[in-house]
């Protein structure tokens, strides 16, 4: 038993320690919560450049497709497939090494724009923000844009910005 001045008193630090414990986990969860944003805002831009990137190979697909002048006649295709394996010639070209997803869908569901029958361009289904929004060069065309979805891959677009829709 104990004896003496003390023997009745209580410690009053007793909730301090929780206290700081729960502030530590908000801060933590503040931290996560930004590091997460980052994350997000980076792995959009790094899907933004695979979109330009297949984008790109998809235009230069197409123009290689119609300058083959393969069969006799210029003329785009009528399936993405054919730009992997154009059989209109004796010898088989490739004008694509292989079809690839929208990066910004993660499917290959393109949305094709056609000429009659004939595929001349290409672009995404998402309607989600870009943050790019200065392009030169044969994207010049896409100044302006808001929108995955407005960032249209025609055939036969030029340098000079004008996007040379056939």
């Amino acid at each position: 038993m104990r004896t003496g001045k003390r023997a009745g008193k209580q410690k009053t630090q007793g909730g301090f320690g929780y206290l700081m414990a729960l502030f530590a986990v908000a801060a933590l969860g503040l931290l996560a919560a930004g590091a997460g944003q980052v994350w997000h805002s980076t792995a959009q831009r790094i899907r933004e450049d695979d979109l330009l990137f297949a984008g790109q190979q998809y235009r230069q697909a197409l123009d290689s497709y119609f300058a083959s002048k393969a069969g006799g006649a210029q003329q785009y295709p009528a399936r993405l497939e054919d730009l992997l394996d154009d059989r209109r010639a004796l010898v088989t070209l490739r004008h694509l090494r292989r079809l690839y997803p929208d990066p910004m869908t993660g499917k290959a569901d393109w949305v094709l724009v056609t000429a009659g029958e004939r595929i001349v361009g290409l672009h995404s289904r998402s309607e989600s923000s870009s943050f790019k929004r200065y392009f030169e060069g044969s994207e010049a065309a896409f100044n302006g844009t808001e929108r995955y979805a407005q960032w249209v891959f025609h055939a036969g677009a030029t340098g000079d910005g004008t996007g040379g829709t056939p």
